[in-house]
């Protein structure tokens, strides 16, 4: 992944503290706590820094399907996604006596949409006028740029339906099937690198106009040229498959994903070092997929529980964000789980947060009190903490929110910050023990 994109945003809290008997906890002493006076204290209000990032760009040619829509966001702005692929046959052989009928696309939704899909939406169908090669001759990104023909060749207006299994088949020019059609029957084109000197591949756009929902297709929709052979009673149908080429290397194919004029607060967010901390952002922070805005998080004064008298060991600590009221509905839906990812102290983005029984970490989303707007996202850190309290020095890494699958989504969030609503605490349990003289 390239460099990204910040946003950040500081919150303070106050100390809030409980002494239990350790006999009255589910903590077991070891030996380092054999006859000595201890106690657990639960600490609410420790400081956590937040602020927003976004990344340079984000590699979408790994993403896990094709994303086309548009619409407009009163957050993020208008966010628009099309689709870049290149094309390749089942088969560079059609018989001589073949005689050319038609050429489609088919397109299978996968399932994933975002925003409202009671709006129609239109695909427009392009062909690319250069090669799909990188411009760093590595990946593609939301940012990459490729050249394409203005005119049509093929458009569709739809209804989404992307939970159903029903294709959408969008009928494309003759003149692109019969060019097609004709040097493969004329053995013309029979190699890859012949068929990429004469069809560089397509794009799908979405319609400028369009206000509706962002669809997710599979990778495994393709373009079908129609044919038919005489037999001896009748004329028999047969076809060739074009299909997306994901296994070439560097992948031909790619999301180009924006979103233009967002808030103001989003508009500072121009440089991936750059952290926009909540103080400047009202006690918002703010993530979105496909572009590459992440959630950062710091714990600079975690250290200031050996402040406490006596030694100590961190026996928990959770962190619960909840999203801003108002930010999210049944259109611009929130998501179960966010992953956890570590970012050094350019923003660069170095692994996955671990869990301590090894799994992905993630934080999920508690509903439990979702009609009374008590929800909030809850985050697992006994581990990524008690790594911090553990070495000498303050570490420069910092963990940050996106969604696992952000290179391949347009998921977006709002996130509450200010301690003084209901917005994000830091909950620690901490056991305290003094030893004999």
């Amino acid at each position: 992944m390239k460099k990204s994109l910040v946003t950040f945003i500081c919150l303070s809290t106050l100390i809030s503290c409980s002494t239990d008997a350790i006999n009255s906890s589910d903590f077991e002493a070891g030996d380092t706590f054999t006859d000595s006076d201890i106690r657990v204290v639960q600490l609410d209000t420790m400081t956590v820094d937040f602020s927003t990032m976004k990344f340079d760009s984000i590699d979408t040619s790994q993403s896990s399907r094709m994303l086309v829509g548009k619409y407009n966001d009163p957050v993020f702005g208008t966010v628009k996604t099309a689709s870049f692929m290149e094309l390749i046959p089942s088969s560079y052989y059609i018989d001589t006596d073949a005689e050319y009928d038609s050429i489609t696309f088919l397109l299978r939704p996968d399932n994933y949409y975002y925003n409202d899909t009671l709006q129609s939406n239109t695909i427009h169908i392009k062909q690319v006028t250069e090669n799909l090669k990188p411009a760093d001759g590595v990946n593609f990104y939301n940012t990459s740029t490729i050249d394409f023909d203005e005119e049509d060749l093929g458009s569709l207006t739809y209804y989404p339906r992307p939970i159903g299994t029903d294709s959408l088949e969008i009928k494309l020019t003759d003149s692109l099937g019969q060019g097609l059609f004709d040097n493969l029957q004329l053995k013309k084109i029979t190699t890859y690198d012949e068929l990429k000197n004469y069809f560089y591949g397509i794009t799908m756009q979405p319609d400028q106009e369009d206000d509706g929902a962002v669809i997710g297709f599979s990778l495994t929709s393709n373009m079908r040229l129609y044919y038919t052979i005489a037999e001896e009673n009748e004329r028999t149908q047969y076809s060739t498959d074009f299909l997306i080429n994901t296994s070439s290397s560097p992948v031909p194919f790619f999301n180009q994903i924006s979103a233009d004029e967002p808030n103001e607060y989003l508009k500072m967010l121009t440089d991936q070092e750059f952290n926009l901390h909540s103080s400047e952002t009202g006690n918002l922070s703010f993530i979105q997929s496909g572009i590459g805005i992440a959630t950062r998080l710091e714990f600079p004064n975690i250290k200031t529980v050996f402040d406490i008298q006596g030694q100590g060991t961190l026996l928990d600590a959770s962190l619960k964000i909840a999203p801003a009221i108002s930010s999210y509905n049944d259109a611009l839906a929130l998501r179960d789980t966010l992953s956890v990812f570590i970012v050094d102290q350019n923003n660069e983005l170095t692994s996955q947060l671990i869990s301590t029984d090894g799994s992905a970490a993630q934080a999920i989303l508690n509903r439990d009190n979702q009609e009374f707007n008590d929800i909030y996202y809850e985050l697992p850190l006994s581990g990524y903490l008690e790594g911090l309290l553990s070495v000498d020095q303050e570490s420069s890494d910092a963990l940050i929110l996106l969604p696992s699958n952000y290179n391949s989504t347009v998921d977006r969030f709002v996130l509450n910050t200010d301690i003084n609503t209901q917005g994000t605490t830091l909950e620690l349990t901490y056991a305290i023990y003094d030893e004999d003289e």
